[in-house]
């Protein structure tokens, strides 16, 4: 389980956000520094005294324990230390949640938190780490290691191992990996809700740990031979105090939620993300479509429009529409990168300009050495925090 809190206490109802470690209430946010950012703004740096400190369950996957572009697994204490000195109030939304790993941290301080990703394989990821149900731990680690004792010389070849063996996966784990996930659709009736997702979510991360890729699915590594390393583990469950999730356009959800804190964390550049995850996308629907090129691709789907030029006026539509006191929002500076599916859509002066009309906006930032999983080179890679303090008409 995630936590910074040894005694497991739910979040304070008051508008304090208080940090624990060994019993000891630490002070934060001591220095501010502001100066003149390459990139024509104002930044302000923050002395991080957030204290990040996860519980870790021997043989468990933690929500973080994904390769994912853009999370922000390793910018958690900077993100933190500023939205606790900055934002105020009860409610979390990730509109753009990703892996989860910041709706995960956010847990920890508000009594609700609100997830929201259009990709099927990350709902699931929420479902099984944050949806509040009904399960049976002996159950699932049973289940886990009836799995385990699998034998694929045992098995026949299924849809998975057919599209995916010696390819993404070694041909035997390709055949172990699709019985697990024929299985417990077919089983799905003798599960729980939470039971089905959990189960889903240990075969999702135990299948991407091992896959013959840089971290992504749009493309695998040509090799001869492919070791046989599958093994599945259970995953570590975060406790919530009240959690609604969603699988749905950002947009059209901004005009249904209301919200102290919206933490907005779109795609920046042309990579669609749907395109990059496939393999895991066509692994939790288990819809079997028809694939194509040599990445094995699905027909296309889910394409958002955060990585086309209209990416600009979706920014300013969703910012209009969000019902909320506090935003805050991530952006990195990939805008002059050489590679033009690297380069962002939007630019630091373009979300500031959107953001400021909604009220007073300050913009963090910190160096930060960018996730890259291809040849594009970036160089004084910057990551940046905005935060608008609403002001209402």
């Amino acid at each position: 389980m995630l936590s910074i809190n040894p005694e497991n206490t739910a979040p304070k109802s008051n508008n304090s956000m208080n940090h624990f470690a060994k019993g000891v209430q630490m002070s934060l946010f001591e220095l501010l520094e502001i100066e003149k950012s390459a990139f024509g703004v104002e930044t302000e740096k923050i002395q991080e005294t957030y204290l990040y400190i996860p519980y870790i369950k021997d043989n468990h996957f933690q929500i973080q324990n994904r390769r994912y572009i853009g999370s922000k697994h390793k910018l958690i204490e900077w993100i933190f230390s500023i939205v606790n000195k900055e934002c105020e109030g009860n409610s979390f939304t990730d509109i753009f949640a990703g892996t989860g790993i910041v709706s995960a941290i956010a847990a920890r301080h508000f009594q609700k938190i609100i997830l929201n990703d259009f990709l099927y394989s990350n709902y699931a990821i929420f479902k099984a780490f944050f949806e509040k149900g009904n399960w049976n731990q002996n159950k699932i680690n049973n289940m886990i290691s009836y799995y385990n004792a699998i034998k694929s010389k045992d098995l026949e070849e299924n849809y998975f191992s057919k599209n995916f063996g010696g390819k993404y996966f070694s041909k035997n784990s390709a055949k172990i990996i699709g019985f697990v996930r024929e299985n417990i659709e077919r089983i799905k009736n003798n599960l729980t809700e939470k039971e089905y997702y959990m189960l889903l979510a240990s075969l999702l991360y135990s299948a991407d740990k091992i896959a013959n890729t840089v971290g992504h699915y749009d493309a695998y590594f040509k090799r001869e031979f492919i070791e046989d390393t599958f093994l599945m583990n259970p995953i570590d469950s975060i406790d919530v105090i009240d959690v609604e999730i969603f699988r749905e356009d950002a947009n059209l959800l901004a005009k249904q939620i209301q919200t102290d804190i919206v933490y907005i964390d779109p795609p920046y550049n042309s990579r669609q993300y749907s395109r990059f995850y496939h393999v895991l996308e066509t692994l939790m629907k288990w819809d079997k479509p028809k694939l194509h090129g040599v990445a094995l691709k699905p027909a296309p789907e889910n394409m958002s429009d955060y990585c086309r030029t209209r990416a600009k006026r979706r920014l300013k539509e969703l910012v209009t529409d969000l019902n909320a006191k506090y935003l805050v929002m991530s952006y990195n500076n990939t805008y002059n990168s050489k590679s033009n599916s690297s380069q962002n859509k939007i630019t630091l002066e373009e979300i500031k300009k959107i953001l400021v009309r909604k009220g007073k906006t300050k913009i963090f930032e910190k160096k930060y050495r960018h996730f890259n999983t291809g040849n594009t080179e970036f160089k004084n890679h910057k990551e940046f925090l905005f935060v608008t303090k609403v002001e209402n008409d």
